[in-house]
């Protein structure tokens, strides 16, 4: 069993308020859990209005497919947030 974890930074230029920041992260938390089923959640800065930090955990029995899950996770989060992507960082 392998397991990666991924934080992700997001900035979000538009955001002026907290509630502005927590619509943009749960509208991305549920797109990425429903196409996914992976585990996301806000792990830092949440009190931060324009930065978003999420952190994802993939479980696989395979190296090769555990990597391949994240990039497909991080280019469709990229692709589907409010923002712009800011950093990236893989743990395993």
């Amino acid at each position: 069993m392998f397991t990666l974890s991924v934080k992700l930074t997001f900035y979000i230029p538009h955001a002026m308020s907290l509630k502005d920041k927590r619509q943009v992260c749960r509208s991305l938390i549920y797109k990425t859990r429903q196409r996914f089923n992976v585990s996301v959640a806000e792990v830092d800065t949440q009190d931060v209005h324009q930065t978003l930090t999420l952190g994802i955990a993939v479980v696989s029995g395979e190296i090769v497919h555990a990597q391949r899950s994240v990039d497909e996770i991080v280019r469709f989060m990229e692709e589907n947030a409010d923002g712009e992507l800011a950093n990236v960082e893989i743990l395993s």
